[in-house]
Parts: C-alpha cells; sequence; structure tokens
C-alpha cells in the first residue's frame, strides 16, 4: 500500500487502531516528549496532539515507532519483505534466461515509478504562502531540558549542488534561533556539508528548502546511506511504488515533494559567522555537545491548509528513530552481500544507536575470514563508523542476542581474537578522546581449535569512580581475584541486571585502545564515564534525563491523556 501524504497514513493508522488522538491541550516544551518517551518505551502506537500550546497546528509523533508501523509506512508486511525484493534485483543470474526474463517484467514496471516528476504549477504544500515568517507559531519541540531551545527533530533539507545541478535531501535537525532563523546540523561527512562547501568556495549563497511531513516512504529515504548524486526521491518512489511528485520552491529552484504539510524556503549564506548549534538530547542517549554550524534563513513558508506538524522525540532506546535504523539494516543487505559474497545476515542492535555496534554472521571458509570482514566494513560509507563489531559463524541468529553472546563467550580468546583498528568515528561519539576519530573494536567470535565446550562465565560489576583510570584498575582486580573469565564495569547509577542498558553504556562509553584490560586470558571492560584526566580532550555529556517536575506534571495528567 502507498501513501499520497502523511495524512493518508495517519489515517489508516487510525483505521488500524495504531493511533492514539490527545484532545487534551499539552506544551511542546519538555511534556509531548515524556509523554511519547513513555509510549514509545512500551511499544505503543503513534500520537496525534491536537491542541497545542501557542501554535494552531497539532503534532503528529511516533507514527512509525514500531517494526508493523515501520513496515507499513514502506508499503509491506515486514522489513524483510523489503530486503527479499531489493535482493530479486541484484539477482542478475535470473535475467540470463528468456524465462528469468518474463518473470522479472514486473519488476521492471515497478522501476517506472522510481522518476519523480516535476513540475513548475503551486502543489499541496503551497495552498498557503506566508513571506511573514515566524516560526514560533510552529509547534516546535523543545526535546529535553539541557537542549539549548526548540529542535525541528524530522526536517527534510533539500539542497542543490552547484555545479551538476543535482538536488540531495538529508535529515539534519535544526535549532530554532529566533522567528527567522535556525541551525543546520550537519556534519562534516554529510552531503548537505559538501554542498555547502561548494558555494563557500565562490562566496554565494546556498538555496535550501526544507520539507516538513512528507509521507513515510520519502521521509524514510531522505536518511538513506544511498551513494553521492543518486537521487533519495527514486528510492522513495520505489519503495512506495508510485512516483513522487516534486514542485518548484516558491522562492528559489530547488524542488520538494508536492504533498508535504510544510515547506521552509531560505538560504545559508557561507559569508556570515558560524552559530553555536546544541547542546541536544540525541539519539545515542547523550546530550550532544554544543559546536559551531551555518545559520538557515527562512524567508518563505508554504503549506497546505490544515496541516499536520509532523515530529520525533530522540533518545535512549528504543525509540521510534530505531525503527528507521533497521529499515536501512534490512533494506540494504542484499547490496552489503553484493559487495562481500561472504556475509549471511547483519544486525544493528538498538543499544548500539545505528553507528556503535554491528552483529555479522558469515560463511567462514578461510583462515582470516572475519578480519577481512571487518576490515571491508570499515571501509564502507558510512560503516565506517561502526565503533564495534562483532563476527559470527553462518549457523548463529544474529537476531537471537543471547545466542551471539554465547558464541562470544564460547569463543573468543582476548589475546586472539580482538582486532583494534583506528579510524574515523561518527560526530556524536562523546568516547574517543578527540572528536571524530578514534579506536574500534572487533571481535572475531567465530569457532576455531580453542573454543570452548561451553560459554565461558561473565561477570557485570559497578563502582562510583572518583579518580583517573580507577576503573582500569577495578577490572584488573577484579581479573586477578575472580573465577570469572569476562568482565564488564559500569558506573553505580547502572543497574547491571538490566543487560539492554549495560550494553547500551558498552558500546556508547568505550574506546578500545583506553578502555580494555587484557590479563591471563581474561577480558575486561572499562564501561564507565571517562574523566578528563583521562586523556579526553572534551566534555563527557550527560545522560538525558527528563525532569522530576515534568515527570511529575505528565503523571498526574495521565489518565486525562486518554491513556489507561
Amino acid at each position: 500500500m502507498a501513501f499520497k501524504d502523511l495524512k493518508e497514513f495517519m489515517d489508516e493508522l487510525n483505521k488500524r487502531g495504531e493511533l492514539h488522538i490527545v484532545d487534551l491541550s499539552v506544551s511542546s516544551y519538555l511534556e509531548i516528549t515524556e509523554i511519547t518517551d513513555r509510549i514509545s518505551k512500551s511499544y505503543g502506537p503513534a500520537l496525534l496532539f491536537k491542541k497545542v500550546e501557542n501554535s494552531p497546528y497539532p503534532v503528529l509523533i511516533n507514527a512509525m515507532g514500531t517494526y508493523k508501523r515501520m513496515s507499513l509506512g514502506l508499503g509491506a508486511d515486514s522489513l524483510d519483505e523489503i530486503g527479499s525484493k531489493m535482493e530479486k534485483y541484484l539477482n542478475f543470474k535470473r535475467y540470463f534466461s528468456i524465462k528469468g526474463l518474463i518473470s522479472s517484467i514486473p519488476m521492471f514496471f515497478q522501476l517506472l515509478h522510481v522518476f519523480p516528476s516535476k513540475s513548475k504549477r503551486t502543489g499541496p504544500c503551497q495552498e498557503v504562502i506566508d513571506n511573514e515568517v515566524d516560526l514560533s507559531t510552529l509547534p516546535v519541540l523543545h526535546c529535553w531540558p539541557e537542549d539549548a531551545g526548540p529542535f525541528f527533530t524530522l526536517p527534510l533539507v533539500f539542497t542543490k549542488d552547484r555545479d551538476n545541478k543535482t538536488q540531495n535531501v538529508g535529515m539534519y535537525r535544526m535549532q530554532v534561533l529566533d522567528k527567522t532563523t535556525t541551525g543546520m546540523h550537519w556534519h562534516k561527512h554529510k552531503d548537505g556539508s559538501r554542498i555547502y562547501q561548494s558555494y563557500a568556495t565562490h562566496n554565494e549563497k546556498m538555496p535550501v528548502s526544507v520539507a516538513l511531513g512528507c509521507d513515510p516512504a520519502i521521509t524514510y529515504a531522505s536518511t538513506a546511506p544511498l551513494p553521492k548524486d543518486l537521487d533519495e526521491m527514486m528510492l522513495a518512489g520505489w519503495l512506495r511504488k508510485s512516483r513522487v511528485k516534486m514542485v518548484k520552491s516558491r522562492t528559489n529552484d530547488i524542488y520538494v515533494p508536492a504533498d508535504a504539510e510544510f515547506v521552509l524556503e531560505g538560504y545559508i549564506d557561507p559569508n556570515e559567522d558560524l552559530v553555536l548549534e546544541g547542546p541536544f538530547g540525541d539519539h545515542t542517549g547523550y546530550y550532544s555537545l554544543a559546536d559551531f554550524y551555518p545559520k538557515f534563513h527562512v524567508t518563505c513558508i508554504t503549506h497546505k491548509k490544515e496541516p499536520i506538524y509532523p515530529a520525533t522525540v530522540v533518545g535512549k532506546p528504543p525509540m521510534e528513530d530505531c525503527y528507521m535504523a533497521k529499515a536501512t539494516e534490512r533494506i540494504f543487505l542484499p547490496i552489503l552481500k553484493m559487495q562481500m559474497p561472504e556475509l549471511v545476515d547483519l544486525n544493528l542492535p538498538l543499544e548500539g544507536v545505528f553507528h556503535n555496534c554491528a552483529i555479522i554472521s558469515i560463511k567462514n571458509n578461510y583462515p582470516g575470514c572475519a578480519h577481512k570482514m571487518m576490515n571491508a566494513i570499515w571501509g564502507m560509507g558510512q560503516m565506517m563508523y561502526t565503533k564495534m563489531i562483532v563476527i559470527v559463524d553462518e549457523h548463529v541468529d544474529v537476531q537471537n542476542i543471547r545466542e551471539v553472546s554465547d558464541e562470544v563467550l564460547k569463543n573468543v580468546v582476548a589475546s586472539e581474537n580482538l582486532i583494534l583498528s583506528k579510524g574515523p568515528l561518527d560526530a556524536l561519539d562523546h568516547s574517543s578522546n578527540e572528536s571524530l576519530f578514534g579506536t574500534r573494536l572487533g571481535i572475531d567470535a567465530t569457532s576455531s581449535d580453542k573454543s570452548r565446550s561451553a560459554p565461558a562465565s561473565y561477570k557485570i560489576l559497578s563502582a562510583n569512580k572518583t579518580a583517573p583510570f580507577q576503573g582500569i584498575e577495578i577490572l584488573k582486580e577484579a581479573m586477578a581475584a575472580g573465577s570469572d573469565d569476562f568482565f564488564i564495569l559500569v558506573d553505580s547509577d547502572v543497574n547491571t541486571s538490566d543487560l539492554s542498558t549495560v550494553m547500551w553504556k558498552v558500546f556508547n562509553n568505550i574506546d578500545a585502545q583506553r578502555d580494555l584490560v587484557i590479563n591471563n586470558g581474561k577480558f575486561g571492560i572499562d564501561a564507565t564515564k571517562k574523566l578528563k584526566e583521562e586523556g579526553l580532550k572534551r566534555p563527557w555529556p550527560n545522560d538525558i534525563v527528563m525532569s522530576e517536575e515534568v515527570k511529575e506534571t505528565v503523571s498526574k495528567r495521565w489518565e486525562s491523556y486518554g491513556f489507561k
């Protein structure tokens, strides 16, 4: 099922009992976040807040916040169904016979949908044109207590290459600075930043249009790791089995989805000083630190007559963005298999927040195969950021974390099966001593003649660390005194029986060169908060935690929101 626009998707969710409508007036300052966070953590429905204080527009959030809704939004019963369809396209052997070609005809017809249609006429997203810009009328969420301000959290940022005129879209958060400007948070590795640099080189203003509230396929496509200069709207058309209709922005030459709820048009001037953006409670579950980014000037807002404002909240997983990442995992797995024929399956666990952990099963056909796979992944596009790679044999179900952990505990010999690799890290990684660069960890958990007959024992410790490298010393003492083979140390405020939170801390808080301890075949990981004296050249961010006042308010109003 393809959806024409966000409202059509919302209506389908409502029919299926997947949408909860809140009629009570709520605040975009923290309250919507706290409600949504509770619902996300309980795998609850999409939420429509019909009345938001100080704004005439309703807010739709958590619309893709489960596997079921994410799949529905992309027109499938499951994400694996989309991956299987992609795999059929990439099975070139079927095209070498008449029978195969005939059976492929329906697939070829679907390719007719990939090319977006462009019109210079106005579209539904331009039913209302407002040249007197006032961003404060939009219900932009102030998500977390330490956020620097309200942030657009689901913006589709359309730009156009200065030289070859190809369009690009990416999802970059935008902090509202005043009534007409926002920050534009694109990292150095992103296409938006690359295009910006081409305008900066020529001292030219860069046109930008931002679409808010598109159908799920378009929204997802804006996040997909496509090759440079490949139009994301082609992927969206393929997913939705319908060409994306694009219309020209009213004040620049950028084309935007005709059925978007809102469009912000404007420019970025490379001659202006960068602006301080952040901090922001990010998808890592930590606040990303403040830094300097370009300023986006909004000169025109267009929208439908009765638009719905789209938003999402990110933080400690599981949250809505996790399912968008899992969509990428399943859809692009066949492409990875083409490049790495040894690859069997892939799992990006939610606790790894996209870029901190990848679990991979392989056909271990030759010595060093696991090492080869690690290096291949670290050399591949956005997967270069993967801070921890765990490799297991092909019979292991990588989606079963217990099964994977058993393989690690059976097969890993600390002195032989751990691979350290220096390289790029995601801009949101906070654990390395310096930004964007650190030491990644590869774990070869494939079986060998040194494998144990049963999983080794492990122990999770906690401590209130008060001195530099105290975590390392605690691990060394535990390893010397205890009979266990694997040790993990977390801070004292972490529940050691909550394995999901423990692994989230491990994936987020370690730099492999600094935080691993290997002693007499035993293996320890220091996943505690690090201190400046331990080599950090930047502040360690706080965990995202909602204020007690807001939590109490939401608890008191819970039944009034319509929840039981």
